[in-house]
């Protein structure tokens, strides 16, 4: 069952819980409105905190810990200085938008919504759900322009041994890549490597593609035309079938009827009397 219908369906309830897509990912709702979501394809916001430098992997453990009873984590980061309150507000922004771009339209077989269920670091902004789909279809529209072909999305990031221009202008991002790729790693694991989220990671590779910068899969051959039937030495060709399904002569038909019959007497008449 698609994961959107289920969650439009909780949208307009207004239900407060998470929406459980097996091990794919979680979508955390308050009354009826996406407050985050997780994905397993994407970075979290503690992986992006942990791989920027801002929190160790120790240190979140204890935040997770200390706000299990409040279950307001992100207040926590802030009062602590880890982070400030717009910070916090921007990478729960970019995790959710990036998680929802891989999670929704899955076909998840038994999508299981736990009411009441609430992320660690708490509330700390809102997502129309049907907004969250504009931007979906925003942010695929936008790939298939950088790149048509969703091949490279599960491919190992691979650079060219050698490029075609004198000279490549790259961003941050996409020196970052160049710079973590292994020629056997995809984008969704870089993105997790580098702290970066997935998307713009994958848009980034697409983007690269484009300019000649990574191997890309050779598109297929062109399909064959069918062979014609061969024909025989010395054969005629086939009279074309007309409407009634007979064979098409390419001399006039002639019919039985008596007018037809007179007009061609009169015509040899006329012609013979020239002689």
């Amino acid at each position: 069952m698609p994961i959107d219908d289920v969650l439009s369906e909780l949208a307009e309830s207004r239900a407060t819980g998470a929406l459980k897509a097996g091990r794919s990912g979680t979508v955390y709702l308050s009354r009826g409105r996406v407050c985050y979501v997780e994905c397993a394809r994407t970075p979290t916001v503690e992986e992006l905190l942990t791989a920027s430098g801002r929190l160790t992997l120790s240190g979140m453990r204890t935040a997770r810990q200390t706000a299990a009873a409040t279950a307001d984590g992100g207040d926590l980061l802030v009062r602590r200085g880890v982070l400030s309150r717009g910070e916090l507000q921007l990478c729960v922004l970019g995790a959710t938008l990036d998680a929802s771009f891989f999670l929704f339209g899955a076909n998840v077989p038994k999508p299981k919504f736990r009411e009441g269920d609430r992320h660690w670091l708490g509330i700390h902004w809102f997502f129309d759900v049907p907004g969250l789909f504009r931007e979906c279809h925003r942010r695929r529209a936008r790939l298939d322009r950088a790149w048509p072909s969703a091949e490279l999305d599960s491919r190992p990031v691979v650079p060219v041994r050698r490029i075609r221009s004198q000279h490549v202008v790259l961003t941050a991002l996409q020196w970052e890549i160049l710079l973590n790729a292994d020629a056997e790693t995809t984008p969704a694991e870089l993105a997790k490597r580098i702290g970066r989220p997935a998307y713009t990671t994958l848009l980034a590779v697409r983007e690269m593609a484009a300019a000649g910068l990574l191997e890309c899969p050779e598109p297929p051959p062109p399909e064959k035309p069918p062979d014609l039937p061969k024909r025989v030495a010395g054969s005629a060709p086939r009279a074309a079938a007309g409407a009634g399904g007979r064979a098409r002569s390419s001399y006039p038909e002639i019919s039985g009827d008596p007018t037809d019959v007179n007009l061609l007497i009169r015509l040899r008449n006329a012609l013979e009397a020239f002689q």
